[in-house]
């Protein structure tokens, strides 16, 4: 069966989609027609980015405020992408943030909270809209991870793992059920993601740096070609490339590298 392309599918789930990365997913598939629900925390953000797409591309925007690490809160994303009478054609699992300090550092439940955004929230929205799609014999699945799951950098890089392996297995799993399935693996990228992490853009040499548009107008491209991973930026390639083949405790001296 041919793969699904972004224009087979209408409405759009994006988690994480008032900044960086999941807003720049959210533009340009607005500027592509496709009707988009923004899922993330502030829900003043949200109704103001709802606004700005709506106004700016014609769409229509939902809005849905939830914090991922929160069960309750998750299993209300779970349920609309469930929804029979309002399809969900495309989930874009990108909401997530990092931890600076060491393990042994970190406040265990910042761990846990992480793992419960970057994992838990990925598999269970991935089951939820997977369950509807292969029911209706068409989707797509974006899911972000991030050159670091190629990397040994502590709890992030294993849960982005985690992510990348899930994504590959999932898009031969279900592509003869008419479902695209697409892990997007960033290098460091100019959003607040690091920012947030108090991490200074100095920590990387210049030439790592992608910007967020190039980045998802490379990987809507290898969505509509039907790939299973897009690693954007040749830089990112190679080092992903040489990850494969260099011992892992070697890696372990660049864990620097690699954070989205």
């Amino acid at each position: 069966m041919a793969s699904t392309k972004l224009s087979d599918l209408g409405t759009a789930l994006i988690t994480g989609a008032t900044s960086g990365i999941g807003h720049e997913f959210a533009r340009q598939l607005a500027s592509r027609g496709h009707d988009l629900i923004l899922v993330a925390r502030d829900r003043e953000r949200l109704d103001a980015v709802a606004a700005d797409l709506g106004s700016t591309y014609g769409v229509s925007v939902e809005v849905l405020p939830a914090d991922l690490a929160d069960r309750d809160q998750l299993l209300l994303v779970e349920q609309r992408l469930a929804e029979d009478d309002r399809p969900v054609d495309l989930l874009v699992n990108n909401a997530g943030f990092g931890l600076k300090k060491r393990f042994l550092d970190s406040d265990i439940a910042d761990e846990q909270a992480m793992i419960d955004v970057l994992v838990t929230a990925v598999m269970r929205l991935s089951h939820a809209a997977l369950g509807a799609m292969a029911a209706r014999g068409k989707g797509g699945l974006i899911n972000v991870s991030s050159v670091a799951s190629f990397l040994p950098c502590g709890t992030y890089s294993a849960a982005k793992a985690w992510v990348t392996s899930f994504g590959q297995w999932a898009a031969n799993e279900y592509r003869s059920q008419g479902i695209t399935v697409l892990t997007l693996c960033p290098g460091f990228t100019r959003t607040e993601f690091h920012s947030r992490m108090g991490v200074r853009r100095q920590s990387a040499p210049d030439l790592l740096w992608l910007e967020s548009d190039f980045l998802v107008e490379r990987s809507l491209a290898d969505f509509d070609k039907g790939r299973e991973l897009s690693i954007p930026g040749g830089q990112y390639k190679v080092i992903t490339s040489a990850a494969r083949v260099i011992p892992r405790r070697a890696l372990q001296t660049y864990q620097s590298i690699g954070r989205r």
